[in-house]
């Protein structure tokens, strides 16, 4: 057997294509900003996809950078400036920071209705509530839109979810075990005593803990669905940038599974498709606000 690919290009184009028509009915053009700090290569690299996708789909974009010596106060600055711009809808703030900022913080100043990545106390804990109308971090938002896309039975379900981060492992868990979803839920750590036996039993294996590859053949029940939402840069002398990209998946997993989302593309791009839905979302809730407040 050989895993089916669970393509996240197609998927993402299938999304965009949804938006393209919500963004036509909007009464405004949707606005995003994106804070970048410093000159991380990689960071640029993803706000400049972001930025493409804004452009595909007819969504304005406003493009803040500032250099690794900007203070925690100055950004703040900008958030605030942000937060008080009628015309711009969402806010997102491209990690990593530097070592010397708290990006919680920042994150914590951001206008929960242009929240756009999710991460906003108000709007995680919104999830713990079972409320998902409004913004969800867009890795996890991405996963259950693959899934519900591939047409993947979920309820009643044995779903492992490998890594607790609030912003995909944790936020991911309580998706799958929403309403509608149904998914019987164990999240494994750092601190599970054998992290092989639970995905073993498990029927949907979300594997995003950052450990290249750890996910083995050997770990997963045949015929189960593994989603890899790793992305991590291994060393590779084979490999003519002497480096490859590697998920947290094993290749060979692909021998075990039914469905398999590839790193690359995969995860990836439903994640920039799941922000552009976030953004046209707040667009879309804060013109209706707006509109009731003046009427």
């Amino acid at each position: 057997m050989t895993a089916v690919r669970l393509d996240g290009k197609a998927c993402a184009a299938d999304l965009e294509e949804r938006l393209k028509k919500r963004i036509l009915n909007c009464k405004v053009q949707p606005h995003l900003a994106v804070i970048i700090v410093g000159d991380d290569p990689a960071s640029h690299v993803y706000v400049r996809n972001k930025i493409k996708s804004c452009e595909r789909l007819g969504i304005k974009s406003t493009h803040i950078e500032l250099s690794s010596e900007t203070t925690q106060e100055e950004v703040a600055q900008e958030i605030q400036k942000l937060n008080n711009n009628p015309n711009l809808h969402g806010i997102l703030i491209q990690s990593p920071l530097p070592s010397h900022m708290d990006e919680g913080s920042l994150t914590d100043l951001i206008d929960p209705e242009k929240d756009v990545d999710g991460f906003h106390p108000i709007n995680l804990g919104r999830i713990v509530q079972g409320r998902l109308d409004g913004m969800i971090p867009c890795t996890p938002a991405g996963v259950m839109e693959m899934l519900r896309w591939a047409n993947v039975e979920m309820s009643g379900k044995k779903a492992v979810v490998i890594g607790r981060s609030f912003n995909v492992g944790m936020s991911q868990a309580l998706l799958l075990a929403s309403r509608g979803a149904d998914a019987t839920v164990t999240v494994v750590h750092s601190r599970t005593k054998d992290v092989k036996e639970e995905c073993l039993s498990a029927d949907i294996i979300v594997a995003a803990v950052g450990r290249p590859e750890m996910v083995k053949p050997d770990w997963v029940k045949p015929g189960a669905i593994v989603i890899d939402v790793g992305i991590n840069r291994v060393d590779d002398s084979n490999h003519e940038r002497g480096w490859r990209l590697a998920g947290d998946v094993h290749p060979d997993v692909e021998h075990v599974a039914s469905l398999l989302s590839p790193v690359p593309g995969g995860v990836g791009p439903m994640t920039v498709a799941m922000l552009m839905s976030n953004t046209v979302l707040a667009t879309e809730i804060q013109h209706k606000k707006n509109g009731e407040s003046n009427g």
